[in-house]
């Protein structure tokens, strides 16, 4: 007598039920917004993004595009950011290529882009028709090439410790369309960098440094502890206010007179750094997030 091999459930083949089990594999190893990851990896999986996934959720899927929307789920369930794994992010509604040499763009500094270009246009009103901008470590470049193409007036110098990232951010500024005779991309220390290459300083500074204590780094979800860079996650020596401190001591030769910076701060880092100012005689503004954490530091020279 023989007996029938038990049967698995079908293979999946649309849309609609890759989606589906997608997500109930994402959720049952406790990854946050499980939906809306399997919407991202899926529809990237299919060339769809998430509004034509769900135009075509009952389009059977071939097996190449089965392949890599489980093998795309199966790396965000052993932790790999989506960003990563997509190799791209949205900030302030462009894509921009991601990948593990850079800090992955986040909703609240989009904050500090608001605000940028609100100094802007304050600059134009007061005559200086052509504002220069230096972003600071600037990752993948979303800040700098984002305020280009937001303020086009303007002239913007990115620069960035890590070859890495200039890379990146080179490939973001072509795809793009940036204008390259209004966009300087340098590699190296960025104080002695932009002292040399705008030595009367600029008039827009900004800048996201690295704030995270080491010492707190187990604190930090487990897939940006992998698999994001610690240079652009770390402050130097332990010291979280390291490079807040830094740009406010040394405005003089960074801003030009009259000259504004912006610096994207940790939830904890306001009070002291208001303490310094109100120690030195500098006179700032903190500005809160949508969440009221006090996120940007806002100082002049």
């Amino acid at each position: 007598m023989t007996h029938a091999t038990p049967k698995g459930p079908p293979a999946p083949r649309t849309a609609r039920e890759v989606l589906d089990r997608s997500q109930h594999f994402l959720a049952q190893r406790g990854l946050p917004g499980a939906r809306r990851e399997a919407e991202l990896l899926v529809a990237n999986a299919i060339g769809l993004d998430r509004l034509g996934l769900y135009l075509e959720l009952d389009r059977p899927l071939d097996k190449d595009e089965l392949d890599r929307a489980r093998e795309a789920v199966l790396r965000r369930s052993k932790g790999e950011p989506a960003a990563y794994i997509l190799g791209r992010r949205e900030f302030y509604g462009r894509s921009f290529a991601v990948r593990p040499g850079v800090l992955i763009p986040r909703p609240e500094t989009e904050l500090l882009v608001d605000r940028a270009r609100e100094l802007v246009e304050e600059l134009i009103v007061e005559g200086t028709d052509e504002p220069r901008l230096a972003d600071l470590g600037t990752g993948s470049g979303c800040i700098a090439i984002t305020m280009l193409l937001e303020c086009p007036t303007t002239r913007v110098l990115a620069l960035d410790l890590s070859p890495e990232a200039v890379e990146i951010a080179g490939e973001n500024a072509k795809a793009l369309e940036v204008p390259t005779e209004r966009f300087g991309l340098r590699c190296g220390d960025a104080f002695e960098g932009l002292a040399a290459l705008a030595p009367g300083g600029v008039d827009l500074l900004l800048s996201n440094p690295p704030y995270i204590d080491p010492r707190v780094g187990d604190e930090l979800a487990a897939d940006v502890r992998a698999h994001e860079p610690a240079l652009a996650l770390f402050a130097p020596d332990g010291d979280p206010d390291h490079w807040a401190r830094r740009l406010m001591q040394e405005r003089e030769r960074l801003l030009s007179p009259g000259g504004r910076a912006l610096v994207e701060l940790g939830f904890d880092q306001a009070p002291r750094l208001e303490a310094l100012a109100a120690a030195s005689g500098l006179e700032v503004r903190i500005h809160p997030d949508l969440e009221g954490i006090p996120r940007l530091l806002e100082f002049g020279r």
